[in-house]
């Protein structure tokens, strides 16, 4: 049997630490597998790009443990009252190839993206930052905002949205969270929510080459965390905001991130550091207060192994017995495939000869006109 999470026990396993918590939790698994980077294996992920949304599978292995997530970006959806983004993921076992777990992931991934968002800017961001601007305030905004409070130590959050109603949705849902010291400004542009901000945070939805933040709005000492871009043909950084002189961008993988981050629109050649390598003690991701820090983030497989393998020892330390699901068969000849299929078939039974020919099956259904 493999182990199944569905959506209440990852509800249930957040609300026993709280989602601040459980992201700071999070964010040390992430960044304990970022200093093995040298174990897995990586590659850019697989997407299948349509005119309405983008479905991906993103996979990885460190030699013991396989992961994949299965994600897709649907921006049209919520005027059906879809979900953008849903997920789920699967943690295998390498030397069997057997699965260990089905989980979901559409709360995951944004668990994990916002855990992985504070990290790079404890490293990145001017250690007294405390104003950020987070502009776009949909599915992924509260995430962001209780991350960066609780991890980074913001204490006033500047929202900015075209959709006035999400807005309110995302203000709501932080007061009623009453974050401790988080003072919660609405602005009516981007420009106003950017004025002044240590960190910049934007986390747009549309698939196109947007310009959210102009090199106008940029401050010397800004950290600007780059999220929504994720895609090729879907960024939101004005391109001259990279190439500013002072300027230092970080990736998670950087054959990825030339493909769907920010610097898709920058010369093959435009230098960025790795986080891997921050964390390696490689390079450096700030060198004084004036430089301004881009994280580049377009969400990589490692932070979703990650995510699967702490959900799973989560899961098993606070359950007796885990919820499981009959994924695989369980055999007692495993060279008998057919015989653990035909335990519920009647052998005895004569066979069918009189099967409809499909062109039958299709007038049957309605398929083929008169």
């Amino acid at each position: 049997m493999v182990d199944y999470i569905g959506v209440e026990r990852v509800q249930e396993l957040v609300a026993r630490t709280g989602p601040a918590r459980f992201m700071e939790a999070l964010a040390t698994e992430i960044e304990s597998d970022y200093r093995r980077w040298r174990e897995f294996d990586k590659s850019p992920r697989h997407a299948t790009h349509s005119a309405v949304g983008v479905i991906e599978l993103m996979p990885t292995s460190d030699g013991r443990l396989y992961s994949f997530k299965y994600v897709n970006g649907h921006p049209k959806n919520t005027a059906s009252g879809l979900l953008t983004v849903t997920a789920f993921g699967v943690l295998a076992d390498v030397e069997t190839g057997y699965p260990l777990l089905l989980s979901e992931m559409t709360f995951t991934k944004a668990l994990r993206t916002a855990a992985m968002s504070a990290l790079a800017a404890r490293r990145m961001a001017r250690p007294a930052s405390r104003v950020m601007a987070l502009i776009g305030n949909g599915a992924q905004s509260e995430f962001q905002a209780i991350a960066f409070h609780h991890m980074v130590g913001i204490r006033e959050l500047r929202l900015y949205d075209t959709d006035s109603r999400a807005m309110l949705k995302l203000e709501r849902n932080l007061l009623q969270l009453g974050l401790q010291g988080l003072r919660i400004v609405r602005c009516a542009s981007a420009a106003e929510a950017v004025r002044g901000a240590d960190i910049v945070t934007t986390v747009t939805a549309d698939k196109r080459n947007a310009v959210i933040l102009t090199p106008a709005m940029i401050q010397p000492g800004m950290h600007i965390n780059a999220v929504g871009g994720d895609c090729p043909g879907k960024t939101e950084l004005h391109a001259d905001i990279l190439r500013r002189s002072d300027a230092r961008v970080i990736v998670e993988f950087e054959p990825q991130c030339r493909i769907e981050g920010e610097i898709q629109q920058l010369e093959a050649w435009f230098p960025v550091t790795e986080f891997s390598d921050v964390l390696a003690g490689k390079a450096v991701a700030r060198t004084n207060d004036q430089e301004v820090t881009i994280f580049d983030s377009v969400g990589f497989a490692l932070t979703d192994f990650s995510a699967l393998r702490y959900l799973y020892r989560l899961n098993r330390a606070s359950r007796t017995v885990p919820d499981d699901i009959d994924l695989v068969p369980d055999l007692d000849d495993p060279k008998d495939l057919f015989g653990g299929l035909a335990r519920e078939i009647d052998l005895t039974r004569p066979p069918r000869n009189n099967w409809p020919a499909s062109d039958s099956l299709r007038a049957a259904d309605g398929r083929l006109g008169s």
